[in-house]
Order: C-alpha cells, then sequence, then structure tokens
C-alpha cells in the first residue's frame, strides 16, 4: 500500500476491465477512493465488491451526457470532491478503408464514446475542480494520434483530437490550478487489443497477444495495464504538479523511430496480422485498450 494519492477523489471511466481496473486497482493501492464508471455492469459490480468502501460502482454509458453527470454528482456527494478524472473508456470504433466507411450509428458512436465523451467529462469535473481549486483531468488517447498506422481511420483522427483538446483545455484550467494530460498507450496486453476479434469478452486474447507484442517496439516484451496505470498515477499525484497540456507516450518505445525486430524484420506486424486470421496489419487494431 502507497500514499501517493491520499485522500484524493477519482472518478474513472472504463473502470471495469483492462487498463481502467488497473488504474482503479493502482489508485485505491496509492490511498484514492475511486468511482467506477463503466458500462459492463457485473465486471464493475464485482471489482467494488473486492476492494470495498473505497470504491462505489456506477453503470455509465460516456455517450449520454446525463450519465456523465451522474457520474460526477456521485462522487461530489459521496466523498466530498473530485481530484481526478481519468477519461479512460472506448473500443476500436468504426474501421475499414476510407470509401467504406460506415457514417451511421457505428461513426456516431465512434466520435461519441472517445471524443464526446471526453469533452463532457471535461465540462462537469472542471466547475467541481475549479470550486476546490486544484485537480487533475487525465485522457486516454493513442500513440495512434501521435503517428499514422496504429488504428483505424476513424480511431487515428479521434485520438489525436483528444490530444489536441487536451492541451487547449490544459491552457484554460492551468489558471485554477486544474493540470489537463494525456496517455499515449502503444501495444497494451488486454483483450480489446484485437479488437472486434476480441468482441464477446474472451479473456485469453490478453495473454494470447503478449508473446507477439513483446516484437513490435525495442523494449523486449508486451505493455501491461500495470503501465497506463503507473502512468495515469503519476499524473494525478501531486508529483505531477508542474505536468499540464501533455501526452505522455507509453508504448515501450514503438514511435521512438523506425524500428523493425532485428529478427522478424519488417515482418513484425503482418506475423501480429496472421496471428489474429487478418489479411495484413493495417487490419489490426493496434492500440485496442480500453473496453468494448
Amino acid at each position: 500500500m502507497g500514499s501517493k494519492l491520499e485522500g484524493k477523489v477519482a472518478v474513472i471511466t472504463g473502470g471495469a476491465s483492462g487498463m481502467g481496473k488497473a488504474t482503479v486497482q493502482k489508485f485505491v493501492g496509492e490511498g484514492a477512493r475511486v468511482v467506477i464508471a463503466d458500462m459492463q455492469t457485473d465486471k464493475g459490480q464485482a471489482l467494488a465488491a473486492e476492494l470495498g468502501d473505497d470504491t462505489v460502482f456506477i453503470e455509465t454509458d460516456v455517450c449520454d451526457e446525463a450519465q456523465i453527470r451522474a457520474m460526477m454528482a456521485l462522487a461530489k456527494d459521496r466523498y466530498g470532491r473530485l481530484d481526478c478524472l481519468f477519461n479512460n473508456a472506448g473500443f476500436g470504433g468504426v474501421g475499414g478503408d476510407i470509401a467504406d466507411t460506415d457514417m451511421g450509428e457505428p461513426y456516431q458512436r465512434t466520435v461519441d464514446a472517445m471524443l464526446k465523451g471526453v469533452v463532457m467529462g471535461m465540462k462537469y469535473a472542471a466547475p467541481i475542480m475549479k470550486e476546490q481549486g486544484s485537480g487533475a483531468i487525465i485522457s486516454t488517447a493513442s500513440v495512434a494520434g501521435v503517428m499514422a498506422g496504429y488504428g483505424p481511420h476513424v480511431y487515428t483522427a479521434v485520438k489525436s483530437a483528444v490530444i489536441n483538446l487536451t492541451r487547449s483545455v490544459a491552457q484554460e484550467l492551468g489558471q485554477s490550478n486544474i493540470r489537463v494530460n494525456a496517455i499515449c498507450p502503444g501495444g497494451i496486453a488486454t483483450p480489446i487489443f484485437a479488437g472486434s476479434l476480441a468482441r464477446g469478452g474472451n479473456e485469453d486474447y490478453g495473454e494470447a497477444v503478449k508473446p507477439l507484442l513483446q516484437y513490435i517496439q525495442p523494449i523486449p516484451r508486451a505493455g501491461e495495464p500495470q503501465d497506463i496505470a503507473n502512468a495515469a498515477c503519476f499524473l494525478a499525484s501531486d508529483e505531477a504538479s508542474f505536468i499540464n497540456g501533455h501526452a505522455l507516450v507509453v508504448d515501450g518505445g514503438l514511435t521512438a523511430g523506425n524500428w523493425t525486430h532485428p529478427e522478424l524484420g519488417p515482418s513484425t506486424l503482418d506475423a501480429l496480422a496472421q496471428a489474429f486470421g487478418v489479411e495484413d496489419a493495417s487490419q489490426i487494431d493496434m492500440v485496442m485498450h480500453a473496453k468494448d
């Protein structure tokens, strides 16, 4: 048990599984009280029961403004304050070639969940944090928001938007001692890494991709949900009090340069694609990291 977040209150969306779950566990272990917000009711309730009185679960669809508002109100009513919002919920979203992009519900859901949801989270966290004169807002972006080729087109565009939204809001809220930052995960071994291939909650995918993910970046291991939890804990803590408007890349060096594994060479990503039964690496949702 640590004390980096002692006395702090956090809301974590997508907190019932994957990186969100690891972050909930990390925050509680460091002394925080946490509102777990997720659409996965059974998993969220089970996690809250496991962690005890320092957590509470609320079923939340981040596309719904009323549910975002209720999520924030729960933190304030139950714990009296809000020190950190982690906008983590997300999914792979609409995919395919640009000419085949479905502009109906799949597109709208993608943008609503991963951009509109982040905007609304910031909207309702800001007044609470302004009133108390402090706070930290963290949003999950992606290496796909930094470089092309690591996710579907719309997902890539949305994650780029989250990074610049972070910078823009950081300039406004910094005057109130509220820090706004983003985390850009790389190849994190969660079931959702395989995108639609993991739909249905096949928990084996997280372990299945580990042997492959160790080859896609210079650090010779797969990224773990705990790596993101550690980064979020740092950004939420007082140790990061002068870090604002930053997009922290957590990718083992994936985006550091044009690197290929010395044994596999340029076939590294294609090998990963073949393992999931698709034709080439462009069809793999390289950075799927939150809930469905």
